[in-house]
């Protein structure tokens, strides 16, 4: 009686160590890339922001005084810091991320520097009689403290700022009728476009 025959499985073909070595190359840089990106720019609290501000937008425009203009868009500003650091603080939370530690300590000490020249500015303009100017002024510098504090974060974001940046100039160059318009098109609807897509790409 013959024994029984034995087959056995080819060996798998070992792993090449190059491409072992390329895959944990490729996930420790990306690994470092999110741990140096602040990620927790609230999408869906931009589109809050958006809506508001186009709110502001159009009851600013029926304002017949400067001052009483000023006041509306005072009240959008206190609104959205409200939305945004909330939105922030929750997004944060979900991710277990921490606000104000690492990427998101640079996020805002770059963001904030060109908000403080803002509101500084708008003081000194006003009282000055340049109210017509403020548009521009807020369009430029917000969109310069989103390019900065972007660099931080995901590359969205700055491109956000760009598209700020240019409604800024565009609002140098354009009648002063255009302001509400433009402070629509900036502070309304591209927060809603950039926090509709910061929100589906980047997880809310």
């Amino acid at each position: 009686m013959q024994p029984a025959r034995q087959f056995s499985t080819p060996p798998a073909e070992p792993v090449r160590m190059e491409a072992h070595a390329a895959d944990n190359l490729r996930f420790i840089r990306e690994t470092m890339e999110s741990a140096g990106r602040f990620t927790a720019v609230p999408g869906w609290g931009g589109v809050a922001m958006g809506l508001t501000a186009i709110g502001a937008a159009i009851l600013a425009s029926r304002e017949a005084t400067p001052s009483r203009w000023l006041a509306v868009w005072l009240v959008e500003l206190a609104l959205a810091i409200a939305i945004a650091a909330s939105a922030t603080l929750i997004k944060a939370h979900a991710a277990k991320l921490k606000v104000f530690s690492g990427p998101g300590r640079k996020f805002a000490l770059s963001f904030s520097p060109p908000l403080i020249a803002g509101a500084l500015l708008t003081v000194v303009m006003f009282r000055a009689g340049m109210a017509s100017a403020l548009p521009a002024t807020w369009l430029l510098l917000y969109g310069t403290a989103v390019v900065t504090g972007g660099a931080f974060s995901v590359r969205v974001v700055p491109v956000m700022g760009i598209c700020f940046m240019v409604l800024g100039v565009a609002a140098l160059l354009l009648p002063v009728a255009y302001g509400n318009i433009l402070m629509a098109a900036g502070f309304g609807v591209l927060q809603i476009v950039f926090g509709l897509l910061i929100a589906f790409r980047y997880g809310g």
